[in-house]
């Protein structure tokens, strides 16, 4: 019998979820003990349902307490020696105190809310700074060093000094912040100011370190030492507004150490006053062990939690990741959102929005475009990947290029069908290349073939002066077409709004009963076109800001008394996302530092989520200030018929569990789909109002 041919198989890639356990959320100790604690708690709960010996479901409900509980216990316990009354270790001492008198999956629930909450604190903390380190690999380790004499040594970027000379080559990241000695090039610096588009370098200009250089080479003369440059500012400002930003609580979380210590000391004295009258032992104890449960905040947790849980999970459903209860809490309190622009309000690439023939092109303008097309398909620029798309859509096809040049700063040049195509920004005159034999040898045929049209050039620019202007003025940038030495025609490139855009800006505004801002790095001309045509107002546009003016923008509105929701999707967003009263991300196109920076991100692109999260935030909290109303009402009810009266605690405890369960089931109203479809509509109609 011949043998079975042997299939190679292929493990199958990890998942999302076995990758974030293996890398980052797996080697958390706090994440690793509630995920035991929950386990153990799942197995006690079935066991007790099932009908089993009550001696194996009270072990596994104990161990749920020594794997939940040790940690926040032991924190607790130190905290007492710097004689601070941690919330935890009372939420130790009422589980254990439940489990004294039998409630033992009551002292259970308590532990799993507070493992698994300070879980979560962990990985959100851990992704942080695993993104902050991340940031720092943007600029190179080394960098080519330049000597008096030209000669190339290569560094480290750490040890490089201000005065000194580096080389970057085309396609390398800028070793340091510093300003061009010498080449010209294009320079992709999104990272740090925001720009759609790169930006011509020359001479002069100032460039930043962990920015992409084009296809020319740069001479650049360090200006800042290596802990200095704007990138290393952005990871201190991360990490500074973070770390201020984690000292932020939830309400109950504000109150914590008054209602801990009055907890205690109460639960003391009903115990020591009626033992020191000659209340027998076993009444003094069963009185006082009634007060610790029906004083114990189960029904306050839950009130607040619930709901915010809740929201969180039909927020996830709708496309927005939220982060923590903390964050629906900042969200239902945001004031005032402000948006970035690239990548934001604009979908951050460009695109052709408008090709202008010129009275010399001879030509409509589908025939000029399928002639830049193919003049641009070997570019790796940007703008030349917008026309090359916006030929394709159009359904035009063209011949391949014969020859292809790029031109650092200046464009590209190619020969279609021996005609001499140019194309390059306005203000840079047709190249004139070393070298240029291929030039030279059509000149007397250009002369011959297009003497009528120089000779019209000549007596004016035919229309491209004008055409240039009109097109920048509208917020557009600007590349001229030349043909065979002739400007033909203008093209204007453009980011594109976001579909939505309006309405969101609109809807926004509405919601917080504030008009929204602009917060943008790119020019003031494209951030007030966009600004223009979301329905902002010219106010509240603030352009040209680095990273450090972003922050600066965000902390001087907070300063006159707005909450900041802060929408954006860069690195260079990062610093003002943790600064910012609730910072949010935009998921498919930001980076991993404004993700994991960000307290929330819209992981579908749809921007009509921000006002709609805010209002369901703002329902949220209106639940959880009713729920504290009602957990506190059967708190004073109980507490008082046990000072007062004869509290039986069978009463006590289903008094206790009553409030516990009507206070869950209000909140859990949130994970109904209806309550995310009230949230949009709500932003909606309030965007409606005159």
């Amino acid at each position: 019998m011949r043998p079975s041919p042997r299939v190679e198989t292929t493990a199958a890639p990890p998942s999302k979820i076995a990758l974030w356990w293996q890398n980052g959320a797996g080697s958390l100790l706090e994440v690793r003990w509630a995920v035991a604690a929950t386990a153990l708690f799942a197995v006690g709960g079935i066991a007790q349902l099932a009908g089993a010996p009550p001696w194996l479901w009270w072990t596994l409900y104990l161990a749920c307490y020594a794997a939940g509980g040790w940690e926040p216990g032991l924190a607790g316990l130190r905290a007492l020696r710097e004689r601070t009354l941690d919330v935890d270790l009372l939420m130790v001492v009422a589980a254990i105190g439940a489990a004294a008198i039998g409630q033992v999956f009551d002292g259970a629930l308590l532990i799993i809310i507070f493992a698994t909450s300070g879980a979560l604190e962990a990985v959100a903390t851990k992704r942080t700074e695993d993104s902050v380190r991340d940031l720092l690999d943007l600029a190179p380790e080394q960098a080519t060093r330049l000597s008096e004499t030209g000669e190339e040594e290569n560094v480290d970027t750490a040890a490089l000094e201000v005065g000194d000379v580096i080389l970057v080559r085309p396609a390398e990241r800028i070793g340091a912040d510093g300003q061009i000695v010498a080449g010209a090039s294009d320079v992709d610096q999104a990272t740090i100011t925001g720009e759609s588009l790169p930006v011509d370098k020359r001479p002069g200009d100032e460039v930043f370190a962990g920015t992409l250089n084009g296809v020319g080479a740069l001479r650049v003369r360090v200006t800042r030492p290596a802990a200095d440059t704007v990138i290393a500012r952005i990871v201190a400002m991360v990490e500074q507004a973070g770390a201020t930003k984690a000292r932020t609580q939830l309400f109950i979380e504000k109150v914590e150490q008054r209602y801990s210590v009055a907890m205690v000391v109460a639960t003391l004295a009903i115990f020591a006053v009626p033992l020191a009258w000659g209340v027998p032992l076993q009444e003094a104890l069963l009185r006082a062990m009634t007060f610790m449960i029906v004083a114990s905040p189960c029904a306050v947790v839950l009130a607040t939690m619930p709901p915010l849980l809740a929201a969180i999970a039909t927020a996830g459903r709708n496309g927005v990741l939220v982060k923590s209860a903390v964050v629906m809490e900042h969200l239902a309190t945001a004031t005032q959102v402000a948006f970035d622009k690239t990548g934001t309000l604009t979908e951050g690439r460009p695109y052709l929005a408008e090709l202008r023939p010129l009275p010399a092109a001879g030509q409509d303008a589908d025939a000029l475009l399928a002639l830049v097309a193919a003049a641009e398909e070997g570019s790796e620029h940007p703008l030349g990947r917008a026309v090359v798309r916006a030929a394709r859509d159009k359904g035009l096809t063209w011949s391949g290029a014969e020859t292809f040049e790029a031109v650092p700063g200046s464009g590209v040049r190619a020969r279609v069908g021996g005609r001499l195509i140019e194309v390059g920004r306005p203000a840079t005159s047709p190249p004139q290349v070393d070298g240029g034999r291929e030039r030279r040898r059509q000149d007397d045929d250009d002369a011959h073939r297009h003497g009528s049209a120089k000779a019209a050039m000549a007596a004016g620019d035919g229309g491209y002066g004008a055409a240039v202007a009109e097109l920048e003025e509208a917020g557009h940038s600007a590349v001229v077409m030349r043909l065979d030495g002739v400007p033909v025609a203008v093209l204007g490139l453009a980011d594109r709004v976001r579909p939505g855009a309006v309405a969101a800006v609109a809807h926004a505004g509405a919601v917080t009963e504030t008009p929204p801002v602009l917060l943008s790095g790119d020019n003031a001309r494209a951030a007030g076109r966009v600004a223009a045509a979301v329905g902002l107002r010219a106010d509240d546009v603030r352009a040209g800001l680095l990273p450090e003016q972003k922050v600066t923008a965000v902390c001087e509105l907070q300063e006159h008394g707005a909450r900041v929701a802060l929408v954006g999707d860069g690195v260079n967003d990062a610093p003002a996302l943790a600064a910012s009263h609730v910072g949010i991300a935009m998921g498919r196109a930001g980076s991993d530092l404004a993700l994991d920076t960000a307290d929330a991100v819209i992981t579908r692109d749809e921007l009509a989520a921000v006002p709609a999260v805010i209002a369901l935030a703002r329902r949220a909290r209106r639940l959880v200030m009713a729920n504290l109303v009602i957990a506190a009402t059967f708190i004073a009810v109980l507490v008082a018929w046990d000072l007062l009266g004869d509290l039986p605690l069978p009463l006590g405890v289903a008094g206790h569990e009553g409030s516990t369960v009507i206070v869950g089931l209000n909140g859990l109203r949130l994970l109904r789909q209806t309550a995310w479809r009230r949230a949009a509509t709500s932003s909606a109609a309030a965007a409606a109002k005159p």
